[in-house]
Formats: C-alpha cells, sequence, structure tokens
C-alpha cells in the first residue's frame, strides 16, 4: 500500500512554491554548496547522478523516510535484484537506478511537494525511461498529472486506490481523468487494486470469522477512507450489520474513549481502513486495553513488520488479521515455482525474507526491463506503449498476468493472515 498514507494537510504540493525546472532545488543548492559549480551540478543531476550520461535511467520515488522505510527498503532491493538479472545491462546500455525519497523527517512519511519535485526531476532528465512509485496513493495523485504531461511511464508497486485507474461507484470526483493532463495513458501498476481487497475482506470476515455486526473506522485519507468505504458496501450486501462508521483524528494519541464507545455496541469485529503510519498499531494497542475481544482487521497499509513493532506482538497475537493483494511471501516460497525462486535469491542476497511489497517493486523493473529488451533503445514512447501493451506476463515472480486497458494488472487475489508469534500467519487466499 496503497501503502500507505496520505495526511491531506501539509501533503498537497503548494502552488506557489513549485520548482519552474525539472530540478530539486534542495539537491541542486546541496551539490553546489559542496563544492560543485552550478553548471556542473545540473549536468550532475541531467546525467542520473552517476555513471555515463547514456546510461538508462530507472527513477523510483518511495518514503525512504519514516516507519514506511522497512517496506520501502525491500520494495528497492527487489529492483536492484531485477537490475541484476540483466547484468546491469541491456543490448550495450547501461542500467542505472536513482532512489528518489518523497518523505520528509519533519513528516515521517510522504510529502507533496517532495513527490512533485521527484516526478519533474525524472521528466526533466532524458535519461529517465520510468519512474517506479509512489508507494502512496495520494502521493500518486501529485506524481501522475506531471509525468502523463512528459510522456514518462510510471509503473507503481503499491497505490491502490481504484479511482488512479479507473471511475469508482459514487466517487464525484472525475477519476481517472482528473490524474491525466492528455489522453496517454502513462501510468500502470502491478499490485491488485482495492475493488480487490476491501470487497473480499468483507467475504471472510462473513464466511470465514462469521462475522454478523462490524465496526468501520478509517483514517479519512484516499486509500484509508476509501479501502474502509468498498469493505463497508460489501458488508451491507452481504448482510453484515454495520454499526457505525467513523474517521479517526490520527493527530490523537490515545483511542481509548472511542474504544469503550464501540465496546458498549458489541462489535463481531473492527475494521481499520488505514495504515501504520495513521495510528493503525496505535488502534490495536486501545482496542486491548480496553477489553475488546473481538478481532481487528486491517489493510495492506499495516501488512508490514513496523505495524507488529508499532504495537507489540503480546498485543496483536492471534487478535488481528491483515490483508494484502497478492500473497504474502512466506507462500511464495512454500508454493514453488518462479515466486520461490525470487524469494530464495532475495534471501541469498540480502540475509533475510523480503517484506509484502518487495515483489511489486521486483515485478515493475522486470515488465520495464523486459520491454526494454525488446524495443532494443532509449526511446519513451515506445518503452512505454510496450510496457502497456503487456499480455501474458511471465518472467518475474508472479506467475501470468497481463495489464488491462486502464493499466491495471491482472492479478485479483487477496491474502488474509493472522499475526501470531510476532509475524503474518497466512491463513486464507482468496481469487476473485
Amino acid at each position: 500500500m496503497d501503502r500507505r498514507e496520505e495526511t491531506a494537510k501539509g501533503n498537497a504540493p503548494n502552488e506557489n512554491n513549485k520548482p519552474k525546472t525539472g530540478v530539486d532545488r534542495r539537491k541542486f543548492l546541496g551539490l553546489a554548496a559542496g563544492g560543485v559549480g552550478v553548471a556542473a551540478a545540473g549536468a550532475f543531476l541531467m546525467s542520473g547522478g552517476c555513471g555515463s550520461k547514456n546510461a538508462l535511467v530507472i527513477a523510483s520515488s518511495l518514503p525512504r523516510t519514516g516507519s514506511a522505510q522497512g517496506q520501502t527498503d525491500t520494495i528497492v532491493n527487489g529492483i536492484k535484484m531485477a537490475i541484476d538479472d540483466y547484468n546491469g545491462e541491456i543490448n550495450g546500455i547501461k542500467i542505472q537506478h536513482r532512489d528518489m525519497d518523497d518523505a520528509t523527517a519533519a513528516q515521517g512519511q510522504w510529502d507533496g511537494g517532495k513527490e512533485a519535485d521527484n516526478a519533474r526531476e525524472a521528466a526533466g532528465d532524458k535519461n529517465v525511461m520510468v519512474y517506479i512509485g509512489p508507494y502512496n496513493s495520494g502521493a500518486s495523485m501529485v506524481s501522475q498529472p506531471i509525468l502523463n504531461e512528459a510522456g514518462l511511464l510510471q509503473i507503481s508497486p503499491a497505490a491502490t486506490w481504484p479511482g488512479l485507474t479507473t471511475k469508482v461507484p459514487g466517487n464525484a470526483k472525475d477519476e481517472p481523468a482528473i490524474h491525466r493532463k492528455s489522453d496517454k495513458l502513462t501510468f500502470c501498476r502491478v499490485c491488485p487494486t482495492d475493488f480487490v481487497q476491501g470487497p473480499l475482506s468483507a467475504v471472510f470476515a462473513k464466511d470465514v470469522l462469521k462475522v454478523k455486526k462490524v465496526y468501520v473506522l478509517d483514517d479519512k485519507e484516499l486509500y484509508g477512507a476509501g479501502i474502509a468505504g468498498l469493505f463497508k458496501k460489501k458488508c451491507e450486501e452481504l448482510g453484515v450489520q454495520v454499526l457505525g462508521h467513523q474517521s479517526i483524528v490520527t493527530t490523537q494519541t490515545s483511542f481509548k474513549g472511542l474504544m469503550k464507545q464501540i465496546g458498549a455496541m458489541n462489535p463481531d469485529l473492527i475494521y481499520f481502513g488505514g495504515t501504520t503510519q495513521s495510528k493503525g498499531p496505535q488502534i490495536a494497542i486501545d482496542m486491548k486495553g480496553e477489553g475488546l475481544n473481538c478481532p481487528l482487521m486491517v489493510p495492506d497499509g499495516c501488512y508490514e513488520q513496523a505495524f507488529i513493532e508499532g504495537a507489540g506482538p503480546e498485543v496483536l497475537n492471534g487478535r488481528v488479521y491483515a490483508t494484502i493483494g497478492g500473497y504474502d511471501p512466506g507462500q511464495m516460497l512454500t508454493a514453488g515455482g518462479s515466486g520461490a525462486e525470487y524469494v530464495k535469491k532475495y534471501q541469498a542476497k540480502f540475509g533475510k525474507m523480503p517484506e509484502a511489497y518487495a515483489v511489486y517493486g521486483y515485478e515493475a523493473a522486470k515488465v520495464f526491463l523486459e520491454a526494454v529488451k525488446k524495443v532494443g533503445k532509449k526511446d519513451r514512447e515506445e518503452l512505454r506503449k510496450t510496457v502497456l501493451e503487456t499480455k501474458d506476463f511471465s518472467a518475474g515472480a508472479l506467475g501470468k498476468w497481463s495489464f488491462d486497458a486502464d493499466g491495471d494488472t491482472s492479478i485479483r487475489v487477496l491474502t488474509i493472515s493472522k499475526i501470531e508469534g510476532g509475524a503474518f500467519n497466512p491463513q486464507k487466499t482468496i481469487t476473485e
């Protein structure tokens, strides 16, 4: 995740502070201050930051600062693994990776200004042929119009809000048109959308957990509120009683009063649409503190080790279900095939298991690099078209899949895990 998300206040780019060039002013001044002349600093950035100016550059923009870093570290590792599969060169073209951070220490998560800067820098560099990212759906709303206007291919490994690519029933926004400045499709994603995760989570709650009454919470952000709404709608269709639906104030440090109110309604399940960064761990802590013994279900914005560490394994043990579009890495390892090969390679290279979204960093880079093999040259338009025309792709770790006309993956799978012993333990995988 959607990875998530997303603080509405402070994250929207300030129109008055937008740089007028494709160069990140903060990076440029930092280089100049370090003894690099202005002209040399500009040449350095335009060449991809290192190596030959003729190299093909894969830019990625992810929150590399804050609690999402553990997850994005493994996404970046996946990108590096894919490049290594080709020994860093295709058809005589050197492949470089530019690891860009769209978060700030002050925010502790993604920042709209940083994401806009990253998109402009990538768009303005003639050597950048693809932009892998962002991690958050809200950040995608910032970068997608910039990259679309530049005709630069964008592949997200984690942004799951459906409105980025297609119309969402009941959504008043003119999505996805508002994210595109041209009629050309430039955005695609290798992860399943919340059209899969939200409704199938409700199916699991009813059919497996036997839930009859649920209380729904969200963090009031694009991803969190969106997936909570999709979960709620499916519950109502299935005949599950929704006792209430409330958006939390993420600046609060405690939700004990709210938990007491919800506990009086005696729900069979609490569903939280949000992320580790938007107080998912605190919801779990205060549920236990107020004696709510019903399960908590959280989406993929919490499907990361940081969520477990934030709440504490003893708080979550056997009480929390987490969902993710696609497969858990442990499942992939035991299932064999290309997925198991990927996990084993990751373990051998980095000495640990990948987090859940690492495979989407790998898959995003693989589908692009296979297009480079086919096109055989640095050509943004040809590479964009070739990637978006992908059908029956099987050179990665996710089996055979295709992009549809909206740029979404044909993979429509949900895995539900119970958190036990400080780890995600897959319980069921549902295919739509």
